[in-house]
């Protein structure tokens, strides 16, 4: 088994986890499996409760883990599906030491950081690499060199190194800020070599240093780099802002990354093939045309919240050929802003996406409204989906009272409700419904279509559900239910009669990927560029 791990200096945010995705897919690229890992230094155990706001999306895996937004970043770049364990966190790692010592595993001895808290750290990387058969696990610690919270990883690191018994079978990759200042734009080496100086007080001596700057970096710069900080020049590698992130793996290998990890690694070359990944960034650079999706969330704000959202729409972008721009829209300003309301006449699609609370859902209850009323086409997703009904039942059934019983626990009419088994309601407190689950869809219906078959198996993470006592009613003014569980609960809702109006309870954004764009974005893409009057272009 042999390791790469990537770390970062000077700030958070430049691009560890697409750095390291780029690099699992230009080792997949010449046909070496990885295993990728991301380590988070949080207290949480995993990243299913923390607030949009602080930390994006809460990205949810097959197993039902909710992870950081990292994992997705993997799945899509690599092509293939990851479990929990490939997320590591402090909370894991102190939870499982301290239940060993309960059970008195360590024999009565002392337990502290080093060597038990390392030791733990060491034995869920070498579990993971071991259990995927993978040749080379790509290992990602979150954070920046010199955070308390993340030095125990890095000596966890360290002493990996030395264990794993030659110096290659594990290189070091750190990506640092050169950022240019002053009225003649010069590049600042400092930030990068303070970083790297922090790295090595630990014990670790960087193989590879990837750059992030505004522009690239010169030569000159690169050489000064690699004398400060004790890499070859060559392996110093200019890492510029780019306009879509699919572009990275294309540049490092460019850049020689990939051939120069494989001799620090002393893996034999192997031939290169990315010729699906340069035809797919290609495609999305080319497309022509334009058409505007309206995204109605709570968290607009922070548009790392929606991330699963936008790179779906970047692959189908790609996909279909047409540049897919997203409008967004705070769904609590939404509700109270007239002038804000009128922008949405101007978009060809919209967006209802999940969320949890009862903060913003006037704003979404008149966007389904909107494109109910004005045939815009919609795809309301988890959240969206409950709304959709809500909204129906209100405008078309004539219960105005009607709600979910997460925002109305007492109303007449609860349209969604929480999960229920055997007919009983069941409070799930602080549990949910996670993961891939199998979802049938009605045959000849448009979401059927779409998809192309009649079984398929989509990713959960929810806690109501449609109440099915609403659904005969549903039906008969035209609102249908085409795709549900085995267990009966309501997956999908479409208007036949509308140009496209599909909500789904489960959440197709996990599964969307840059070299097959998930269906229901490309079909309202596709819906929304009708509308506009630009036909349909071949995928």
């Amino acid at each position: 088994m042999k390791y790469v791990a990537v770390t970062g200096g000077v700030i958070s945010g430049l691009g560890k986890g697409i750095t390291a995705s780029s690099i699992s897919r230009i080792f997949k690229a010449r046909g070496v499996s990885v295993t990728p890992i991301k380590i988070d230094p949080y207290l949480n155990v995993d990243a299913g409760t923390m607030n949009p706001y602080q930390h994006g999306e809460v990205f949810v895996l097959d197993d039902g883990t909710e992870v950081d937004l990292d994992l997705g970043n993997y799945e899509r770049f690599l092509g293939e599906s990851l479990a929990g364990n490939h997320n590591i966190t402090t909370g894991k790692v102190y939870r499982s030491v301290i239940e060993k010592e309960r059970r008195g595993d360590y024999l009565g001895n002392t337990v502290q950081i080093i060597p038990h808290v390392t030791g733990e750290v060491k034995r869920l990387i070498r579990e993971v690499g071991e259990s995927s058969g993978a040749e080379v696990a790509i290992i990602e610690v979150g954070g920046t060199v010199g955070d308390i919270e993340s030095m125990p990883f890095l000596e966890a690191l360290r002493e990996l190194r030395m264990e794993v018994g030659k110096k290659e079978d594990m290189a070091f990759v750190h990506t640092t800020l050169v950022p240019v200042v002053g009225a003649v734009g010069e590049a600042k080496t400092k930030p990068t070599q303070h970083s790297v100086r922090e790295l090595r007080s630990l014990g670790i001596q960087p193989d590879m240093i990837v750059t992030r700057s505004t522009n690239p970096i010169s030569s000159e710069i690169k050489q000064k780099i690699s004398l400060f900080c004790g890499v070859r020049s060559e392996m110093v590698i200019s890492v510029p802002d780019m306009s879509c992130i699919y572009d990275l793996p294309l540049h490092l290998e460019e850049e020689g990354v990939g051939d120069r990890l494989m001799q620090i690694l002393n893996i034999p070359q192997r031939p290169v093939d990315l010729g699906g990944w340069k035809s797919f960034t290609e495609r999305y650079h080319a497309a022509s045309g334009e058409v505007t999706v309206a995204v109605v969330g709570k968290y607009a704000e922070l548009k790392d919240s929606y991330l699963s959202h936008t790179e779906a729409f970047h692959h189908t972008q790609g996909g279909v050929g047409v540049k897919v721009r997203m409008q967004w829209f705070d769904a609590e300003d939404l509700a109270k802003d007239a002038e804000l309301q009128k922008r949405l006449n101007s978009v060809q699609g919209i967006l209802i996406p999940g969320g949890y609370g009862r903060r913003g859902i006037d704003g979404k209850l008149f966007a389904l409204q909107h494109a109910r009323e004005t045939g815009t086409p919609l795809l309301g997703v988890c959240l969206g989906f409950q709304l959709a009904a809500v909204e129906f039942a209100r405008n078309v059934l004539g219960l105005p009272d009607a709600n979910s019983t997460e925002f109305d626990p007492g109303t007449k009419n609860p349209v969604v409700d929480l999960l229920r088994e055997q007919g009983k309601v069941v409070n799930l407190g602080g549990t949910q419904h996670l993961g891939s689950e199998k979802v049938v869809l009605t045959e000849g219906s448009l979401v059927s279509r779409i998809y192309g078959r009649k079984d398929i198996r989509e990713r959960h993470r929810h806690r109501y559900e449609i109440n099915h006592e609403f659904i005969e009613r549903f039906e008969e003014k035209g609102f249908r239910v085409t795709g549900h569980a085995p267990d009966g609960r309501v997956e999908v809702l479409e208007m036949p009669k509308h140009p496209f109006y599909v909500g789904v309870q489960y959440h197709p954004e996990f599964l969307s990927r840059p070299e097959s764009p998930h269906p229901l974005y490309v079909g309202l893409v596709r819906a929304a560029l009708a509308r506009q009057g630009g036909g349909t272009p071949a995928p």
